[in-house]
């Protein structure tokens, strides 16, 4: 009995170690979102400054343990370390125009998050897309730090907000003029190159249009005619 009662207060105290300390990795991330993010851009200059205050937040991800069977503390805690490492990336080379201008950010450079030495294409690609499915959504919610990405958000992204933070994200960008151009006269659209590179994402139950209009408020003809535009990898930079 003792043992069963020793056993049971260690368990205890390891789930509430680990509710603490996502609790606390969620907590930060969100305040640190809400200081340096606005309008969805970025305030590099400020966070260059207070390198220290994301090193933390960071460094505070290699004593978590997460698993994928929790799946929504496990996505929302991966992309905000994905967006969190894009802007330490930016920050470790500024002043930058473009993130393309940091050779290797995003397949060379091996960052220490997570108890992991990870890329951040292997965050995305490994660790979120080829685990769930290639959710489209993520699309939507990782930030490359270019103006071309669906916007960042002020907040961390959080267990028990996930979903609709998801799906939220995904309409802005989807109702979004700057997004998706649509020319309902001539039956035509325009579509970000990310439709274009992840194609296969977007079309598993049906093809592009079909996904945009389940988001979209305003339906785009089924048969219009699609094309892409260039990607915009400016820094997405506060003014």
């Amino acid at each position: 009995m003792r043992h069963i009662t020793i056993t049971f207060i260690a368990v205890l105290f390891t789930t509430f170690s680990f509710a603490q300390n996502t609790d606390t990795f969620f907590n930060a991330s969100d305040v640190f979102f809400k200081e340096y993010v606005k309008n969805g851009r970025v305030n590099y200059k400020a966070v260059k400054k207070n390198a220290a205050e994301l090193d933390a937040i960071l460094a505070s991800t290699n004593k978590i343990t997460v698993n994928k069977s929790d799946a929504n503390t496990y996505q929302a805690y991966w992309i905000n370390i994905y967006n969190l490492t894009v802007i330490k990336g930016i920050i470790e080379n500024y002043p930058v125009k473009s993130p393309l201008d940091i050779k290797g950010l995003f397949d060379k450079t091996k960052y220490a998050v997570g108890g992991k030495k990870i890329t951040l294409n292997d965050i995305e690609h490994k660790l979120l897309r080829a685990q769930f499915n290639n959710d489209p959504r993520f699309h939507f919610v990782l930030v490359c730090a270019g103006l071309g990405c669906p916007p960042i958000i002020a907040e961390a992204y959080k267990p028990e907000t996930l979903d609709t933070q998801l799906t939220r994200q995904t309409k802005i960008a989807l109702n979004s003029d700057d997004f998706i151009k649509v020319n309902a006269k001539k039956k035509r659209v325009q579509l970000s190159e990310i439709m274009k590179w992840y194609k296969g994402d977007f079309t598993q139950n049906g093809n592009e249009i079909d996904f945009i209009n389940k988001y979209r408020d305003e339906k785009i003809a089924e048969k219009s005619k699609i094309s892409y535009y260039p990607y915009n990898w400016k820094l997405n930079e506060t003014k």
